[in-house]
């Protein structure tokens, strides 16, 4: 198969792809079209079907996979594929691991790499919690490995929780060596843990969509909570510890309209906020440029607030 990070604009498609999302939606002339989500292990792509009624589609739903015969557009520097004919693929056609997107990054290894730095938290009380997580519970540990840390936004891949959590924390080690105050084990431990609820916020692949504990409370509820009985389990755990270590998690989108519902109090919060917003942001901007050919203006991103170009840097 052709993957849909190799396709360029102009280019003939005829393949099978997973449809993620799909959608029916009407022009300002009154026409009905469709617009479809279509993933594989690389990426996603969207494609408009202008024509649902013709005789060449096949109606499908979000979770086939579906046969696609059309020709690869660009709009708006975005490639997209214009849909001439459907087919829903039947089993034995297709490979499922094919159309799951995975992290660029190796999981296993990345996952040694977070071992180790639970190896050098030396607080005995947070270690071990670190440990109740990370080496003790093989359900949480299975699905922490495989889950996606969004639904679209960043790292929506297989192993992008693990990947963007080890990120977070590779970074709030680094604060630590700039800036004595930070106490490095509450702090690592807090990066370690603020997104552990997505492995329960997100339903896993293929449909990585919110579930209905994740849109009643959401991850950063769910994590603190996590987190708490986790502490209560732990003889002798210290009450103001505890209390730090959700203050961390519960604050870590950094403002109430971000979702926060606190808003930073310790210098370990504002640490882990901005480690946070950062590997979100720089994972973001860097699938943005591996989704288009085009140099030069890409249009206005709603998470940067900002028109952003795609710029290539000429070797001397």
């Amino acid at each position: 198969m052709k993957y849909i990070k190799e396709y360029h604009e102009g280019d003939r498609v005829f393949d099978i792809y997973l449809c993620k999302h799909k959608t029916s939606a009407v022009t300002k002339n009154g026409k009905a079209y469709e617009t479809a989500t279509l993933q594989d292990k690389t990426g996603t792509i969207e494609a408009k079907i202008w024509d649902p009624n013709s005789m060449g589609i096949v109606d499908f739903d979000a979770l086939d996979y579906v046969e696609v015969y059309g020709e690869v557009t660009a709009f708006n520097g975005m490639l997209q594929i214009n849909v001439k004919r459907t087919r829903i693929a039947q089993p034995g056609e297709y490979q499922a691991s094919d159309y799951l997107p995975v992290s660029r990054y190796d999981v296993e290894e990345m996952y040694q790499e977070l071992l180790a730095l639970i190896g050098g938290i030396r607080n005995p009380y947070l270690h071990q919690l670190l440990e109740e997580f990370f080496v003790k519970d093989q359900d949480f540990i299975q699905k922490f490995k495989l889950s996606s840390a969004a639904k679209s936004v960043h790292h929506g891949f297989v192993g992008g929780l693990l990947e963007h959590t080890l990120s977070v924390t590779k970074l709030c080690d680094f604060y630590c060596t700039r800036y004595a105050k930070l106490n490095r084990d509450l702090l690592l431990t807090a990066a370690m843990c603020h997104d552990i609820a997505k492995t329960r916020e997100l339903s896993p692949f293929p449909e990585n969509d919110y579930t209905d504990e994740g849109n009643f409370l959401g991850h950063i509820v769910m994590g603190s909570e996590m987190v708490g009985r986790a502490a209560d389990r732990i003889e002798g755990f210290p009450v103001r510890l505890r209390q730090q270590l959700q203050h961390c998690i519960l604050a870590h989108h950094g403002k109430l309209e971000y979702g926060s519902p606190k808003v930073p109090a310790l210098m370990e919060a504002i640490a882990l906020n901005y480690a946070d917003d950062t590997d979100a942001k720089m994972e973001t901007f860097t699938e943005l440029l591996e989704g288009t050919t085009e140099q030069g203006w890409l249009g206005y991103q709603r998470l940067f607030e900002s028109n952003v170009i795609a710029t290539r840097i000429e070797e001397s």
